[in-house]
C-alpha cells in the first residue's frame, strides 16, 4: 500500500518579504524605520552644512569661558569671574526650587480647595468653584506679571521702615524677622560657626543635614511598619507617635547645634535692609503665580479622583461612627489617589516646563541663563537650545519616573 509522503519544504524567498502574512509586518517596520533614520540624516546634515556656509560649527566649549555676568539670586558660590557652564548650573538649581516649592504649595491648596468644592455649604463650593475657574481660564503669564507688579509698587519702600518722630511707614512682620519691601522679601539667614568643609564650592554642610533627615525618615517608617506588624500579630497597635517625632527631629537639632546653627535677621541700615537673605520679587511672583495657577487645575483633579469614589464607601465609613473629615482622610483620599496621580504626573511636568515663563519678570533659571544671557553672549543658538531641550526632557523623565514608580505601589493588585 502507498503511503503519501510529506510535501517537501520550500526554502525562504524573498518575496515572503511582502506576500507572507507572517513578514510582512516586519518589512514594513524595517522600512519606516530606515526613512525615518534617513530623515534625520538630512536634517542633521542640513543643520551641518548651513552652518558651515555662515562660517559656524557645533561647539560646546563656550561653556568653559568666562561667563562675565552677575546673577542676583544663587544657592551656590557664584560670580561673574565663573563659567557659562557654572552660570547654567546656577539657572538650572534656581528652575528646580521654583518647582519644587510651587508644587508643593499647589499640592496643598489644590487637595484643600478639591475637597472644600464638594463641600455641602453653598458659599464654600461656589467661592472655591470662582477661584478654580478665574485661575485656571487666565494664561499663567498674565498671573506672574500681576504678581511682580503687586510685589514692585505696593510694597513699602525701605526707608518706611525707618522710624520718623517715633513712628514708622511699615513695619516688619513675624515677630520682627520678615520685612517685605518693593526691592525683594528678606528673610533670616541660617548660619553656622562650625561648618563642615566645603569641597569643590558645594557645602557638605547642607549635604549632612540632607542625609540625617533622610535618615530620620527612613528610621521613623521602620517604627510604623514595627507598629503594623504588631497590631496584626496581638491587634493592640502599640504608642509611636513620641518616637518617631523624637527620630525625625532629635537627629537634626543635634547636628545643627553640633555645627553652631543660628539665624541672622535683616536690619534697617542706612538706606536698606542688612544682613539675612533678601528674595528677588521676580522668584516670589513666579513661585506664587505657579502655585496658585496649578492650585486650580490640582483642585479639578481631585474633585474628579473624589466623585470617582461609590458612595457607598462613605456610607460605610458613617456607618462605623466615623465623622466627615476623617471618612475623607482615612477612605476617601486614599482610594482617589489612584486616579488622582496619573494626571497630576502630567501637571507637575507642565508647572516644571512652566517655570521658563519667569523670564517675563527677569528670574534668570535655566532659560535666563543658558537660554538668554549665554546664548545672547556666546551666539550658540544650537548649543544652548538643545542643552536646553535635553536638560527638560532629563528633568520631565526623572519625575515621571517618581511618579509612575508611586503610582505603582498604591494602584489596585489584580490577583
Amino acid at each position: 500500500m502507498a503511503l503519501a509522503s510529506e510535501a517537501p519544504k520550500q526554502g525562504f524567498r524573498l518575496s515572503q518579504l511582502i506576500y507572507d502574512t507572517r513578514y510582512r509586518s516586519y518589512t514594513i517596520q524595517v522600512m519606516v524605520l530606515v526613512l525615518l533614520l534617513l530623515a534625520v540624516a538630512w536634517l542633521l546634515n542640513n543643520v551641518v552644512v548651513n552652518l558651515a556656509s555662515k562660517g559656524k560649527d557645533i561647539d560646546f566649549s563656550f561653556l568653559w569661558q568666562r561667563a562675565g555676568y552677575d546673577l542676583a539670586q544663587y544657592l551656590i558660590p557664584y560670580t561673574n569671574d565663573d563659567t557659562h557652564f557654572r552660570a547654567a548650573l546656577v539657572g538650572l538649581i534656581n528652575t528646580l526650587v521654583v518647582a519644587i516649592a510651587a508644587s508643593i504649595l499647589s499640592t496643598v491648596l489644590g487637595v484643600l480647595i478639591g475637597v472644600l468644592r464638594l463641600s455641602k455649604n453653598f458659599l464654600v463650593s461656589r467661592l472655591m468653584g470662582l477661584y478654580v475657574e478665574l485661575f485656571r481660564n487666565i494664561p499663567l503669564v498674565l498671573w506672574i506679571i500681576l504678581a511682580y507688579v503687586i510685589l514692585s509698587e505696593a510694597m513699602p519702600q525701605p526707608k518706611d521702615f525707618k522710624p520718623v518722630d517715633g513712628v514708622a511707614k511699615a513695619s516688619m512682620v513675624l515677630w520682627d524677622s520678615i520685612a517685605i519691601t518693593n526691592r525683594g522679601t528678606n528673610l533670616p539667614a541660617a548660619l553656622l560657626d562650625r561648618p563642615l568643609p566645603t569641597i569643590g564650592g558645594w557645602s557638605t554642610s547642607a549635604l549632612a543635614v540632607i542625609v540625617v533627615i533622610g535618615l530620620s525618615i527612613w528610621a521613623s517608617r521602620l517604627l510604623v511598619r514595627r507598629a503594623s506588624r504588631i497590631q496584626e500579630a496581638t491587634g493592640l497597635r502599640p504608642t509611636t507617635w513620641w518616637q518617631s517625632l523624637i527620630v525625625l527631629i532629635l537627629p537634626t537639632v543635634a547636628l545643627l547645634a553640633a555645627m553652631g546653627f543660628h539665624l541672622e535677621y535683616p536690619v534697617m541700615k542706612g538706606f536698606d535692609f542688612k544682613g539675612g537673605i533678601r528674595l528677588a520679587h521676580a522668584f516670589t511672583a513666579l513661585t506664587v503665580a505657579l502655585a496658585l495657577y496649578y492650585g486650580a487645575v490640582t483642585a479639578e483633579i481631585v474633585r474628579g479622583g473624589i466623585q470617582a469614589i461609590s458612595r457607598g464607601q462613605s456610607e460605610a465609613a458613617y456607618a462605623l461612627g466615623l465623622r466627615p473629615v476623617h471618612t475623607t482622610r482615612l477612605v476617601i483620599l486614599p482610594q482617589a489617589l489612584r486616579v488622582i496621580i496619573p494626571p497630576q504626573i502630567s501637571n507637575y511636568l507642565s508647572l516644571t516646563k512652566d517655570t521658563s515663563l519667569g523670564i517675563a519678570v527677569s528670574y534668570l533659571d535655566l532659560r535666563g541663563t543658558l537660554g538668554g544671557i549665554t546664548l545672547n553672549q556666546t551666539g550658540r543658538e544650537l548649543e544652548c537650545m538643545l542643552l536646553m531641550m535635553g536638560i527638560y526632557l532629563l528633568i520631565s523623565l526623572i519625575i515621571s519616573s517618581l511618579l509612575n514608580f508611586y503610582n505603582s505601589t498604591v494602584k489596585l493588585k489584580e490577583r
